[in-house]
This record gives structure tokens, C-alpha cells and sequence, in this order.
């Protein structure tokens, strides 16, 4: 009996019955489908850490704030330690100033709007009406707008008053928050210099060095932001105040002040606060003073934008002016107004860290490079 066996089948043969479906797709597709997958799964996991940190903001808050309170106030260390004080002894006095200081800002901060509210709201009306009677159903809606906004602050003081519990609950808040962001301050600007020890012994090697430098260049990042947008506040604030004191626009200080505040809002808080500034001139004085209060607004705003930000800001912080708005407006439709005010850094310390991660150093450390005469690539090892 002969042995009869099936002829052996070749594999390629019987291959494309059983392939899987992707590898009947083109290889571009299957590249944007594993891309997609990705960007999905990088946006659950950025949505899942942005609402566990809204869910926990008694916590979250204080502790970023403190993060760049400290970012703020790091230069004061080493200056207080060569004078022979120990590092807890410097970072108590430091904070000690610091707590003066805030208290010293908000006493005049809030003293100017308290005094300054009344005229402040009585020539937004003003401005309202006028603004009804010359431009009909569109002033009408601004005029609207506008009594909607200078009722905004009694209305509110009002509910508080009424809500006595509320008001304390709202007031122990406050409390527990500053207090812990003090707390943390304190050991932050203690323990600082420990920070990439304590890194280094968790993750030794590469994975520690990489860690630290995410670290150092979100830190540098952040401080930059706080340093210079202070000092640009400070500075519009000043010259703005003086050039409606001058034109004698009312409540000028309340004005300055909330130019101050506004800075820290890129964009949106300076547009807000200058056309504050321009339409109390408008109800107080009329077009004439109107336009010169809108003269020394976008006067102040242009020296800003041209000479200040790429002075004092530009070597620090590297954040296109579309990535700033659209970091203020999620980050007001995240957490409201406290959104609008830590999107910025957060977002300069975000990019800070992409630019370690693809190995491209900070423009601080580019500019330490080459004082130095070393290639940027080897600044941040």
C-alpha cells in the first residue's frame, strides 16, 4: 500500500486567511490609529489628574500657591544663609517678612477699592447711561451689562452678610488655606536644597537626573513667571495710577489697584482693567477724557508688551501669546477666576518640562551656557 500523503501546503499560502484585520490596513493608518490611541489615552489621564486636583482643591491650592510663593522668595535664602543664619532660622524670617508684606498689599489694596468703590460704581452707571443714549439697543445692553457689574460687589457683600454661617465657613477656609500654605512655604524654603538628594535616592541614575532637571526647569519656569509679572504690575500699576491722577479721573487709586490684580490675568486682566479705567473717564469728563485715559492705558500697555515683557520676562519664560490665552481661558473654565491665575505658570512649568523631556535645555540655561562658552546641550546635565 503506497503511502498517499497531502502535498505540504506553503505558509505564505495560507497566511492571508488568517491575518488579522490590521494587517489588511495601510501602514499610515495603522501609525494614526496607535497615535490616536495615544493622544486618548494621554487626555483621560490629563482630565482624570485635572479633576482629581479640582475635587481636592483644599489641598492642591495651597500647595501650588505655596510652589510659587517659594519660586518668589528662593533668592532671599542663599542671601540670609551667608550672613551666618541657619536654614530654618532664614526660611522663618523669610516667611515672617513675607506674611508682612502680603498683609501690608492687601491693607492697601483693598483700603484703595473700598475707597474708591463708590465713585467707581456711580461713574460706571454714568457711563452706561451715556453709552444707552448714544448707541441705542447696543448701548442698552452694555448699559445692562455694566449695572450688572458694579452690583456685582454689594450683592455679594450682602450675601454674606445674610449667610453668617456661610461667611464663617467661607472665612475658615480662607484661614486653613493660608495657614498651610505658609506651613508649606516654610519647609519648601527649609528643605529645598534637599529636594534632589531626596529624588536622587528613590531613583538613582538617569531616571533621578531626569527627574531633577523636570523639576529645576518647571521651578525656574514658574519663578520666572512670578518675578517678572510682579514687577510688571508694579510698574503698569504705578504709571497708570499716576496718569489718571493726573487727568483726575476718580477713584484712581482703586484703579491702580486693579490694574495690579489684573496683571496677573495675561491679556484678558489688562483689556478688563483699562476699560474700567476708560469708561469711569468717560461718565466722569466726558469723550475728551475718555480718549486720553485710553491714550495712557494703551501708552503704558505698549511699553509693556515691546520693552518690559522682553526684558524682564523673556529670560525665563518662553510662552507664545496663544498659549497664554488659551491657557487662561481653560483654566477659567476649570476652577474660575483662580484657574485664570495659576493656568499661566502651571503651563510655563508644563512646557519647561516637555522641553527637558525632548532635550532642549530653558532659555536660562541656554544663556548660563554660553556665558560659560559650553554648548547648550551640556547646561543641563
Amino acid at each position: 500500500m503506497s503511502d498517499l500523503s497531502e502535498p505540504a501546503v506553503p505558509e505564505s499560502a495560507s497566511a492571508p486567511a488568517d491575518a488579522p484585520p490590521a494587517g489588511l490596513l495601510p501602514p499610515a493608518v495603522r501609525r494614526a490609529a496607535a497615535w490616536s490611541v495615544a493622544v486618548i489615552l494621554f487626555i483621560t489621564v490629563g482630565a482624570l489628574v485635572v479633576f482629581a486636583a479640582v475635587e481636592l482643591r483644599a489641598a492642591t491650592v495651597p500647595l501650588i500657591v505655596a510652589l510659587l510663593a517659594t519660586s518668589l522668595l528662593e533668592p532671599v535664602m542663599p542671601l540670609l544663609v551667608r550672613r551666618g543664619l541657619g536654614r530654618g532660622a532664614a526660611a522663618g524670617l523669610t516667611c515672617v517678612v513675607l506674611v508682612a508684606g502680603v498683609a501690608g498689599a492687601l491693607y492697601l489694596l483693598v483700603n484703595s477699592l473700598v475707597h474708591s468703590a463708590p465713585e467707581i460704581t456711580h461713574a460706571l452707571q454714568q457711563a452706561g447711561d451715556q453709552l444707552a443714549a448714544r448707541l441705542g439697543p447696543l448701548g442698552k445692553s452694555l448699559q445692562d451689562t455694566l449695572k450688572q457689574t458694579s452690583n456685582a460687589g454689594t450683592s455679594f457683600a450682602a450675601q454674606i452678610a445674610d449667610g453668617v454661617v456661610s461667611g464663617l465657613g467661607l472665612a475658615a477656609q480662607v484661614v486653613t488655606g493660608a495657614i498651610l500654605t505658609l506651613a508649606l512655604v516654610f519647609f519648601f524654603l527649609r528643605d529645598g536644597d534637599r529636594s534632589e538628594a531626596l529624588v536622587r535616592s528613590f531613583l538613582p541614575g538617569k531616571q533621578g537626573d531626569l527627574v531633577v532637571l523636570c523639576g529645576r526647569q518647571a521651578f525656574e519656569a514658574m519663578a520666572g513667571f512670578m518675578r517678572g509679572t510682579t514687577l510688571i504690575a508694579l510698574i503698569d500699576a504705578t504709571f497708570i495710577t499716576i496718569g489718571l491722577l493726573i487727568l483726575d479721573v476718580p477713584g484712581a487709586a482703586g484703579l491702580g489697584a486693579l490694574v495690579f490684580m489684573g496683571a496677573y490675568i495675561p491679556f484678558v486682566g489688562a483689556f478688563l482693567s483699562g476699560t474700567v479705567a476708560v469708561l469711569v473717564a468717560l461718565a466722569d469728563g466726558g469723550l475728551g477724557k475718555a480718549i486720553w485715559a485710553l491714550g495712557v492705558v494703551l501708552a503704558v500697555q505698549a511699553v509693556e508688551g515691546n520693552i518690559l515683557q522682553p526684558l524682564i520676562q523673556s529670560r525665563t519664560v518662553e510662552l507664545h501669546p496663544a498659549t497664554i490665552m488659551i491657557a487662561v481661558v481653560a483654566g477659567s473654565g476649570v476652577a474660575g477666576i483662580l484657574g485664570a491665575l495659576l493656568a499661566v505658570p502651571l503651563c510655563a512649568a508644563g512646557l519647561g518640562i516637555v522641553d527637558v523631556l525632548r532635550g532642549r535645555p530653558g532659555r536660562r540655561s541656554r544663556l548660563k551656557a554660553e556665558r560659560n562658552g559650553r554648548p547648550a546641550e551640556e547646561s543641563g546635565t
